[in-house]
């Protein structure tokens, strides 16, 4: 007799729920126990600093590419598309993912700045571009209300054209990378 695939959804989800709520609950002892092994784990072993500065070249690359590809394929093409003009056909729509890819690639450019800061050439590149990358904060709320799209578009294009010239000069090019859907929505 076949089970209907709502009836094993439904009972999946109460299982899993159950299982997490078990695992939870727990004496505190074994769990003051669990968090200690946990803490002795994370802590970060010793590398030379010649390490740690190729670690943060490829982070800063990795994280300034998300960032370049996001703002060029959900806020550069559709704005040099006419997009977000007012009466544009899916205006609402494109307005919405290029809200969601401007938070995501100032959060990307944020990290990237963090990782910067471990190799002095990067950081000394990128020192004049805090500001700028500081003030991208807000512009996604902008591009979301439809406010002055042409400006903050623009200035998210300036931005990461600046930052991969910063990198460039550097030595570490950044190329574009379309964050994939989930990663967009992750932020």
């Amino acid at each position: 007799m076949p089970v209907p695939i709502r009836r094993l959804v439904v009972a999946l989800t109460v299982c899993c729920a159950l299982l997490g709520g078990a695992t939870a609950c727990g004496s505190g002892s074994s769990a003051t126990k669990d968090t200690a092994a946990v803490a002795a784990a994370a802590t970060p072993s010793s590398s030379s600093t010649v390490e740690k500065q190729k670690l943060s070249k490829t982070r800063f690359v990795a994280n300034a590419g998300l960032a370049a590809g996001a703002t060029y394929q959900w806020i550069v093409k559709p704005w040099k598309a006419g997009k977000f003009k007012k009466g544009a056909k899916g205006r609402k729509l494109a307005l919405v993912k290029a809200a969601l890819a401007g938070t995501f690639a100032y959060n990307r450019l944020k990290a990237a700045k963090r990782n910067a800061e471990g190799d002095p050439t990067l950081s000394k590149a990128l020192a004049p571009l805090s500001a700028g990358i500081d003030s991208l904060k807000n512009l996604p709320s902008k591009l979301r209300k439809g406010d002055s799209t042409d400006a903050t578009a623009g200035s998210f294009d300036d931005i990461i054209n600046k930052v991969k010239e910063a990198g460039k000069s550097a030595g570490a090019p950044v190329t574009d990378k379309v964050p994939s859907s989930s990663q967009l929505a992750k932020g």
